[in-house]
């Protein structure tokens, strides 16, 4: 059975956040943890997120998150070859956001498992355009949600039905759904 691994992105996602409600819900589901929050590096981040994939042993299906996306989108092979599948919520453009500037450049090829990109029209942290873009580079199915802002609590999602769904489609047969 497959692990879910929540990958939050930059400043982490709070209390009634969608990330934060499924590794509450889901059984099994193992959530990433960053030393610094707010002033990330690829370095760090990267290295995080490949310690708990390596720590969990078996096949992961991960649920990112903003910049949790482009950082998954870095992982090295020894990461990689344990990820069935991939769910990449309102990827981040680190070309935009000075803060964000170490994770650029976004690698611009296919990644070896299946994944689905999902992106608001009118995300701030990210054009749709980029979004569809990575979409294209990483062969992923394209998810274009209308005027959905960054896709977080504040944008007013919290559980996210679509989001379960889209999540559920990604996992073997035998896990467990999303509440």
């Amino acid at each position: 059975m497959s692990t879910v691994l929540i990958v939050p992105g930059w400043r982490d996602s709070g209390p009634g956040h969608w990330q934060t409600l499924w590794a509450e819900q889901l059984p099994g589901a193992v959530r990433v943890h960053q030393d610094d929050w707010i002033t990330p590096t690829r370095t760090a981040w990267v290295a995080s997120i490949t310690r708990h994939i390596l720590e969990i042993g078996g096949p992961v299906v991960i649920a990112a998150h903003s910049l949790g996306c482009i950082a998954t989108s870095h992982l090295p092979p020894e990461a990689v070859e344990r990820i069935v599948g991939a769910l990449l919520v309102a990827p981040a453009d680190p070309e935009r956001r000075g803060i964000l500037a170490d994770f650029a450049p976004v690698p611009y090829q296919p990644l070896p498992y299946r994944s689905i990109v999902v992106a608001s029209t009118n995300d701030p942290f990210c054009p749709v355009r980029t979004a569809g873009a990575y979409a294209r580079a990483w062969k992923s199915e394209f998810v274009r949600l209308p005027d959905a802002g960054h896709i977080n609590v504040e944008a007013g999602f919290g559980p996210w039905p679509l989001g379960s769904a889209l999540l559920q489609s990604l996992l073997p047969v035998a896990s467990p759904a999303v509440a």
